[in-house]
């Protein structure tokens, strides 16, 4: 299940969305640090780390509710919700 911060239906590319997201999350989170990985290091690990005092949460971005997931993402995702939180977010 992924997060959906905005329901209107939007042929926004992914990387668009991804910038409009991460200005979102600072506006409602001052002060937060916010994390891009690369894809090409490590399959899987998912788009965005954000670190806030001592909470930290990772978000993997996707256009839609429907979009394709790569190898390892869902992994990661459940993995690293066990720490702490993570979600697929469209």
């Amino acid at each position: 299940m992924g997060i959906i911060l905005d329901s209107r239906i939007d042929p926004m590319l992914e990387r668009d969305y991804q910038r409009g997201l991460i200005s979102r999350i600072e506006e409602r989170l001052p002060g937060c640090l916010i994390l891009k990985n690369d894809p090409n290091y490590n399959q899987g690990i998912p788009d965005l780390i954000i670190i806030f005092g001592s909470k930290w949460a990772a978000l993997e971005v996707k256009r839609s509710a429907d979009a394709a997931h790569r190898p390892n993402q869902d992994h990661f995702i459940d993995k690293l919700g066990e720490w702490s939180f993570a979600s697929f977010i469209y």
